[in-house]
């Protein structure tokens, strides 16, 4: 009965388990997300989808047997404010383990103090330093849902490359998430044949770009690739707009979300982006080993939970409920009492299928997402076509 509850929480079947409420001592897990501050309309739905996460594990017998609480506290947002978060969570409410923060910069500004108090963390942020060493530190007890931005940026290439394309400008942010992504553009190309005909570079603030676009535009690029996330990518869609340009627009894996089409309005008609399969969900084949797990995460955001009138579903979505079914899995079968067996299970993560892509982690790899989780979605008429 046991390995059939983990079966069903492995596939989101978590209701049809067992009725048993848990019981014992709660494991406390820290979740600190950007629930103020310009990065909430990410955090916000990301908290409701952790929440939502531990009500399904709590449902179907919890952790053997012991309930799952989440502690809550909001980064506004904000690097330094994120460290404080962390710091209560950790040393205050004694948490067995962390989810979140949202952003790049907020995930870099907590990674050597979670290192230096040995606590395993599944961030949800989309910029690879978190899981990087050298001159970004260690990474030993930091893990990530979302896709590395090097895999995003290679399965933007692998796409182009299927279509014949060697020539793009690259248009990017210049916060912590945007140098990610150029880093991964420019190191990336010469690996799929591709030639960087323009760099240029906007701040996440700035409210037009068409300066950049008139000298990308002046290179003849056959793609144009635009990495941020939030408003800027609709504005920039905008101003491609305006300026009356036919090159084709790929936008950053960040983007697919009801949230940019209304902000971008018919200027997003026609664009790219690489997508987890959450946007396409029903035009996935049947042979999918993720489209059981993502129609089911569907069902409950939108039927049981009822997130979808004040949060649509947007490719972020899943990244708090694979973060809190990676910890779970790994406290179920080591327990919650050793940061270091529960950092090792982690890592033993094999095949595992989830929201967002079919994790296989490792000592090295601490995302276990490969190209293969990324569909490219183009926008027609405000809907998401897989390419």
């Amino acid at each position: 009965m046991k390995k059939q509850v983990i079966a069903f929480v492995a596939t989101l079947a978590l209701l049809c388990v067992s009725g048993l409420a848990p019981a014992g001592q709660p494991i406390k897990i820290g979740a600190f997300f950007a629930l103020s501050g310009p990065a909430a309309f990410i955090g916000t739905p990301t908290k409701l989808v952790a929440e939502m996460a531990v009500d399904q594990i709590n449902q179907a017998g919890g952790i053997n047997g012991r309930p799952l609480e989440l502690v809550v506290a909001d980064t506004e947002s904000d690097p330094q404010k994120a460290l404080l978060a962390a710091r209560r969570l950790v040393e205050r409410e004694r948490v067995t383990a962390l989810v979140g923060p949202t952003r790049t910069d907020t995930g870099m500004a907590v990674k050597a103090y979670l290192h230096q108090r040995q606590m395993p963390t599944v961030m949800t942020v989309g910029g690879d330093p978190v899981i990087m060493g050298g001159r970004f530190g260690d990474f030993d007890w930091i893990f990530k849902s979302p896709q590395r931005s090097s895999v995003a940026v290679s399965r933007v290439y692998k796409y182009l490359q299927s279509q014949g394309v060697t020539r793009v400008g690259l248009l990017t942010a210049s916060d912590g998430f945007g140098r990610d992504g150029l880093t991964w553009l420019t190191s990336l190309a010469e690996e799929f044949g591709i030639t960087i005909t323009a760099n240029e570079q906007f701040a996440p603030t700035d409210t037009d770009m068409t300066t950049q676009l008139v000298k990308i535009r002046a290179t003849n690029p056959e793609f144009i690739i635009c990495w941020t996330i939030g408003p800027a990518a609709a504005l920039v869609s905008k101003n491609v707009q305006q300026l009356g340009l036919t090159v084709p627009l790929m936008h950053c894996h960040g983007i697919p979300d009801p949230k940019y089409l209304e902000l971008a309005g018919d200027a997003a008609d026609g664009t790219y982006m690489p997508s987890t399969k959450l946007m396409a969900a029903d035009q996935l084949p049947d042979d999918d080993p993720q489209k059981a797990v993502v129609t089911e995460f569907i069902r409950l955001y939108r039927d049981v939970y009822d997130f979808e009138r004040q949060y649509p579903i947007n490719t972020h979505s899943g990244y708090a409920w694979d973060a809190i079914m990676l910890i779970a899995k790994a406290l179920r079968e080591v327990g919650p009492d050793d940061p270091a067996a529960i950092r090792d299970a982690i890592r033993r993560t094999s095949g595992f299928v989830g929201v967002s892509g079919i994790f296989t982690l490792s000592e090295e790899d601490h995302n276990g997402l490969d190209t293969d989780s990324l569909i490219i979605v183009k926008v027609d008429q405000d809907r998401w076509v897989m390419q």
